[in-house]
């Protein structure tokens, strides 16, 4: 017994007629009848009985139309999902991004995938950096912060992507705040000063203990916390001097002032993970040639 076999059955149970089925199917009526016989061999009893210029079926013909019927749909809709992928009508995404990508540019990106192929269900999942690095095996792209790492599962890509500053922030009221929104301080200025930093394993936070080390200058950690909104909130509740991508501060309302590193910003790389890259899909072809695209 095959598959084409119990399609074709599926075609006869359909039009009770074998030269209609064997036209739908594309088939000769001997190709057709041919298989029937031995379908009904496989079985060891008739399946279908002659009726005028149809067939009709035998009850164990009848059960078996039910597998085959199942069988010729879900045959159909596997045809019908590759030929999407191959036109990118729909499908599946699975995008891990860690937390400043995640809330700052994937919205957007996501958006702009959407209107372009409205029918790709995207699916989403963040972390920091060295959380989404450990979901790489359950996702099709990830966007990370900061160092890459050389620990990566085999066959990953890592597309440099953007360039981020990180900046620190103050209330107004802090003394560091007299240089006014866009001014500048050296890591030297924090020494005496609390601050607030991200939890372990935050890309921005990684960042800022290295750079506080090669200058030699000692952190007084007030306070760790979880994600951007709760190192901001901690800013303004006191508790000491943040540090941020400025990108989460586009949308500030002037409550925090915004300060550049001296002599020289403090910069780092996103970047952009992909999983099985010798072998990627269409969908995750396009959504990385969007991001690229939307570098600048």
């Amino acid at each position: 017994m095959t598959a084409d076999q119990l399609i074709t059955f599926a075609a006869v149970a359909e039009h009770r007629n074998i030269s209609r089925a064997a036209v739908a199917l594309h088939l000769s009526q001997p190709a057709v009848s041919g298989q029937l016989r031995q379908l009904q061999d496989e079985f060891g009893e008739p399946l279908y009985q002659r009726d005028g210029r149809g067939v009709r079926l035998t009850p164990a013909g009848e059960q078996l139309a039910s597998y085959a019927t199942r069988l010729r749909d879900t045959w159909r809709q596997a045809h019908a999902y590759r030929d999407a992928l191959r036109g990118l009508e729909q499908g599946t995404l699975r995008i891990g991004a860690s937390t400043t990508p995640a809330s700052y540019l994937l919205p957007y990106l996501i958006a702009d995938f959407h209107r372009r192929y409205p029918d790709v269900t995207v699916h989403t999942a963040n972390g920091n950096t060295t959380e989404i690095v450990g979901t790489l095996g359950s996702v099709d792209i990830a966007m990370i912060e900061g160092p890459v790492g050389a620990d990566l599962p085999p066959d990953t890509a890592v597309h440099a992507w953007r360039e981020d500053e990180i900046v620190a922030i103050v209330p107004r009221s802090h003394p560091l705040a007299q240089a006014g929104e866009g001014g500048s301080a050296e890591l030297a200025d924090f020494g005496a000063h609390p601050l607030v930093l991200r939890e372990a394993g935050s890309g921005v936070r990684q960042i800022v203990e290295r750079a506080f080390a090669r200058a030699g200058v000692p952190m007084r950690v007030a306070l760790e916390i979880a994600g951007v909104e709760g190192v901001k909130e901690a800013v303004r509740a006191g508790m000491g001097i943040g540090f941020v991508s400025a990108m989460s501060m586009r949308h500030e309302n002037g409550a925090l002032c915004l300060l550049s590193l001296r002599p020289e910003p403090l910069t780092r790389r996103l970047s952009i993970l992909v999983p099985y890259a010798s072998a990627p899909s269409r969908v995750v072809e396009q959504f990385l040639v969007l991001c690229l695209a939307d570098e600048a």
